[in-house]
């Protein structure tokens, strides 16, 4: 079972008077080489004739070089250092005069650099002051930070301008390179140690993509209504504007807007090569983020232990948000401590304490030794028809044949509308819920829906979503924040300059009070009920059968609360609705879902029983949070 965590002086406290190895800021920040070096990638992805050349900025510590001493890489390959920035505040690289970078975005360089670490910043191929073509996740984003690597390692070729015929070396490096970045910058960690190159020994991916097919589709199911070329046009530099039109026809002839599986999606789909993984993966997620939606991490991670990859999680409450703006204080540690390990080969134990840390309120933590929690097991519970049309029963017995329940797909209304009139029959969806639970209830994992529908029209989409009937205090995920709130003052993490100071604004938890908490989701076109790959118009009053893959989480449903399935059509705000506004009638006789309960059945069964299957009314002003805004952007 989970365990709450100690405070940090605690935990020193309880681990004895030895002090584990660790790297300490003994080099200058001031004095350090800051230099560019641009790596022949082998790709010519604009056309012109000759290979593109991708734009490293390094900083690294004088010292070690005057001695002799090689030091190892923390590395963020990015599209975004000039079009939008990183970080809580939108840093962007700076460079002198002569082009020299002087302020390297986040706090990487300030913290790292000082112990002995060499940092890293690749502009991929396409942005900033690189040569190419962005392609979405594709061969070109990947070879532009897997060149880096080999080029740290001796297997590519520098050059110290981006025409000229200099080579330059990576002599002072080590070869041991450590990936990290939030979103897009995680998704290229996650790609390129799918490709198993050697030199990489770990990766830090924060909301970062697994599969780019499931970013922009769930099952055929638009999540957005543009694609990759629209991403590409966004962050491209304006030089590859011109230069990058064959590229932006690819993507848009590639990934059409049927929601249909290409091979440019499987190009883009780093799941499948798991199995080549060499590095340790740190893997970080928000399980209310709906930009890079849990269904990311949950894949990944799944497959990651299948083929025996060490890892380690982190799970927050928060949405799109990097542990450095909601957790610092325990992240930067933390992180130093992984790198130390697996870049420098510091035996402090890390690899050996709890595989996962989850928020369960804001700032409230608990660790489980391995994630899921043993003992957690897919279980299957079945909806039942309750006293009124669409207001339903959640339990493990099926419902007798030929129970349906009906709805209308109203593409002005999504989860928070459902939610909050979980217990009213109303047109746009159909409800399920147990009765107040006698125990705590966790589910920890992906869960399943798999339902058998008649539509009305030709086409239909369809939703599923979990939901925890009950009051609680969570993190305002819907906010612009997602979860923070910046402050005015700063906390500076390691050395600087004041160019790059290494202070960054505080943050604390935007906190909300609810009556109810959607915690999972998932999402489906009827269309592509039998393959992913090809969607086909459905016959009006025909039964089709398809599976919704809800999103990875780790929630707890407390003993009173109610815990509830809801099935509808378009979820408002995060899915693009059908060509249709389809009726659909769902067999409840063969509709169930699969839920990782820890305690599997057992639990599932303690927690509703004396509970009866009735429901109870809804808080008079149910409270739950909007669907926000959602920018186009991982």
């Amino acid at each position: 079972m989970a365990a709450l965590l100690a405070p940090p002086a605690a935990q020193a406290a309880a681990a004895g008077s030895k002090a584990p190895p660790e790297s300490r800021p003994v080099y200058s920040y001031d004095r350090a080489v800051r230099e560019t070096v641009w790596v022949d990638i082998k790709l010519d992805g604009d056309g012109d004739g000759r290979t593109d050349r991708v734009a490293a900025d390094i900083i690294r510590p004088r010292e070690a070089a005057e001695r002799g001493r090689k030091v190892p890489v923390v590395m963020d390959a990015s599209p975004y250092y000039s079009c939008c920035g990183r970080g809580n505040e939108s840093q962007k690289k700076t460079y002198d005069a002569q082009g020299k970078p002087v302020q390297f975005p986040l706090y990487y360089d300030n913290y790292f650099v000082p112990r002995g670490y060499a940092v890293v910043l690749v502009d991929l191929a396409g942005t900033n002051r690189s040569d190419g073509c962005i392609d979405i996740g594709g061969r070109s984003d990947i070879q532009s930070a897997k060149a880096v690597i080999d080029w740290l390692n001796g297997r590519a070729r520098g050059y110290s301008s981006r025409t000229g015929k200099h080579a330059v070396s990576a002599g002072w490096s080590t070869g041991a390179v450590g990936m990290i970045g939030k979103s897009y910058d995680g998704t290229v960690a996650n790609g390129v140690a799918a490709t198993g190159v050697k030199g990489l020994k770990t990766i830090v991916p924060i909301g970062a993509i697994s599969s780019w097919y499931d970013y922009y589709f769930a099952k055929g199911a638009a999540l957005y209504d543009g694609g990759p070329d629209g991403l590409a046009n966004d962050i491209e530099s304006p030089e590859a504007h011109g230069r990058c039109q064959a590229v932006q026809r690819k993507l848009v002839e590639g990934a059409p807007r049927n929601g249909d599986r290409t091979a440019l999606w499987d190009e883009r789909d780093y799941v499948k090569d798991a199995h080549k993984v060499r590095a340790s993966v740190f893997a970080v997620h928000g399980m209310q983020d709906l930009n890079v939606r849990t269904k990311h991490f949950g894949q990944w991670w799944d497959a990651l232990a299948a083929n025996g990859v060490e890892r380690k999680v982190w799970l927050s409450q928060t949405g799109h948000v990097d542990p450095f703006d909601y957790r610092r204080d325990t992240w930067v540690p933390t992180l130093h401590r992984w790198f130390d390990h697996y870049l420098l080969g510091y035996d402090n134990g890390i690899e050996r304490e709890p595989m996962a840390d989850v928020e369960r309120a804001p700032d409230q933590w608990s660790t489980d030794r391995v994630w899921p929690p043993r003992g957690t097991a897919a279980t299957t519970v079945r909806p039942a028809a309750g006293p009124q049309p669409g207001v339903g029963t959640l339990g493990t017995t099926p419902a007798p044949r030929g129970t349906t329940a009906e709805f209308t797909d109203d593409r002005t209304l999504g989860e928070s509308d459902w939610s909050a009139h979980i217990d009213q029959s109303t047109p746009a969806k159909a409800g399920f819920t147990t009765a107040p639970l006698t125990r705590d209830l966790r589910l920890a994992g992906s869960s399943k829906v798999s339902l058998t529908v008649t539509p009305s029209t030709a086409s239909a989409h369809l939703s599923a979503v979990l939901v925890d009937l009950g009051p609680a205090t969570i993190r305002n995920y819907a906010a612009s924040g997602e979860g923070i709130l910046t402050l005015a003052d700063r906390t500076c993490w390691g050395s600087g300059t004041t160019a790059d100071t290494g202070c960054f604004k505080r943050t604390a938890a935007d906190k909300q009070n609810v009556d109810y908490t959607v915690f999972s989701r998932g999402w489906a076109d009827l269309g592509h009920y039998a393959s992913a790959s090809h969607g086909t118009p459905l016959t009006p009053g025909k039964p089709y059968t398809v599976t919704l893959d809800l999103a990875a989480t780790d929630h707890v449903v407390p003993a009173g609360h109610r815990l509830a399935l809801i099935v509808a059509g378009t979820d408002a705000g995060l899915i693009e609705p059908a060509a249709t506004t389809p009726k659909l009638t769902v067999d409840l006789h063969r509709t169930s879902a699969s839920l990782p309960l820890v305690g599997g059945k057992a639990a599932f069964e303690r927690a509703v029983r004396s509970g009866g299957h009735g429901g109870r009314p809804a808080p008079a002003t149910p409270r739950g949070l909007p669907v926000p805004s959602l920018t186009h952007r991982p």
